[in-house]
């Protein structure tokens, strides 16, 4: 046994399969995975997108430091600051956070078991990381599991070919980097053979899957129909996809592929003409309109999901009210808001009529006021209803239109088994939580 490891994984559940890696990489080394005041090394494993997400990472590293000086984790203890926040600030965090071993970026996740070794012995760098991130992501070797053993994350692809104003993504993660199609069934069937009951596909735009890569003629839509032939009882559900790349065939997909959840992750981020233009979104109100409308005849049954930035530069009382009338309109299944993030390095930052903070804040709460109105509606909707759900954690399970940690829950019976894959009856509802009797009601 070389020593002991600890990943404190923030941020999106794309970094959480960045922490799997790295934690596989290092038990396969021989490494053992303990709570951080046992290791000999802490990896956190951070987010950069929004203000909120560096100020988490900045406040678990320095609670990890704190730590350290106080005698509470093991002598000699290392701390290796890695992902996005590494990325993007480590030649300024070098200096403000001297206390950190090292500093890895994103393109490191298969030398974490090198740069550990080095970081233990003593010597190495403080700064490991790619000036621009280039890495295709091969994950279907096996990787030691944070989610539970029901339910996994699968990422199809690397970084971003988006210019989204707002958004500091592309120059973190780079450009995008689809995985090979027969690379990413491998691992889709490797999970279901070893009991993955929901299976997660995620990249910073799913939607764009295959299209980096003409020549390959691999699309979104023909991995979830090979995906869709893998045996075994499990589901796929489809996140971060981006409306600018909605097409028919995508859509039959979803209606014919009975793998395929009949649920929509699709954040739209606003809805006036102007701000859409103006954040690059590559949208317009009319198209997003028409492609909402669209989904729903085409997939009875579909629950959509999204989110809104509120306060975006240049954003009006008019616009404002435009999305609020639209999210009465649509009545998302679920869905979100979060006032406008001015990130350092973007175009947004740099635009005139930059919404005052306060603004940004009251605009959101008005927002999701009306969303929190709508939930109750829906919920209540779901009364009396059966309703396919699976268990994850006792007493607790999710529906098709609950995604792991975004969504709602289903309240159910304790005595309902961690895993499984069944039906109830819903009782009553608040908001996004449902609540259920029954085991597998007929």
């Amino acid at each position: 046994m070389r020593g002991k490891f600890a990943i404190v994984s923030l941020g999106c559940a794309k970094n959480l399969v960045d922490s799997e890696v790295m934690a596989d990489g290092l038990v396969q080394a021989g490494y053992r995975k303990v709570s951080p005041p046992r290791a000999n090394v802490v990896v956190v494993n951070t987010c950069a997108f929004i203000d909120s997400a560096k100020q988490e990472a900045v406040n678990a590293i320095l609670e990890l430091t704190r730590a350290r000086e106080q005698g509470k984790a093991p002598a000699g203890q290392k701390i290796l600051v890695a992902g996005c926040l590494a990325q993007r600030y480590a030649d300024e965090l070098v200096k403000l956070l001297p206390e950190v071993d090292a500093f890895v970026g994103v393109d490191q996740v298969g030398r974490i078991v090198q740069i550990v070794q080095t970081s233990l012995a003593g010597g190495g760098q403080k700064i490991y990381r790619s000036k621009v991130s280039t890495l295709v992501p091969d994950f279907g070797a096996t990787r030691f599991r944070l989610t539970p053993a029901h339910s996994a994350y699968v990422k199809i692809a690397e970084g971003c070919n988006h210019a989204c104003a707002y958004c500091a993504i592309p120059r973190i993660r780079g450009g995008f980097r689809s995985r090979p199609l027969p690379n990413v069934l491998r691992e889709i069937e490797a999970l279901a053979r070893n009991g993955a009951k929901e299976i997660n596909l995620i990249a910073q735009d799913t939607t764009f899957y295959g299209l980096d890569r003409p020549a390959s003629g691999d699309t979104l839509a023909k991995l979830l129909r090979e995906a869709n032939k893998i045996p075994g009882d499990f589901y796929l559900r489809v996140l971060y996809t981006h409306p600018a790349h909605w097409n028919e065939e995508l859509i039959a997909t979803f209606a014919e592929c009975a793998k395929v959840l009949k649920y929509v992750d699709i954040p739209l981020q606003h809805i006036a003409d102007h701000l859409l233009a103006e954040q690059r979104r590559r949208t317009s109100g009319g198209y997003i309109r028409r492609l909402l409308t669209r989904l729903r005849e085409a997939v009875p049954g579909i629950g959509l999901r999204t989110t809104f930035i509120s306060g975006l530069p240049g954003e009006t009382e008019q616009d404002h009210a435009e999305l609020c009338d639209f999210v009465r309109e649509f009545r998302f299944e679920r869905a979100g808001v979060f006032p406008y993030s001015r990130e350092e390095g973007t175009i947004a930052a740099r635009m005139k009529d930059q919404v005052h903070h306060a603004t940004r804040k009251r605009r959101a709460n008005e927002l999701n006021m009306i969303l929190a109105g709508i939930a109750d509606e829906i919920g209540s909707s779901c009364v009396g209803r059966q309703m396919r759900v699976l268990v994850d954690a006792p007493g607790i399970a999710r529906g098709a239109w609950d995604a792991p940690d975004v969504d709602g829950v289903v309240h159910v019976d304790k005595s309902l088994p961690v895993g499984q894959i069944t039906t109830v009856r819903i009782t009553d509802s608040i908001a996004y939580e449902l609540f259920a009797e029954g085991n597998d009601v007929p």
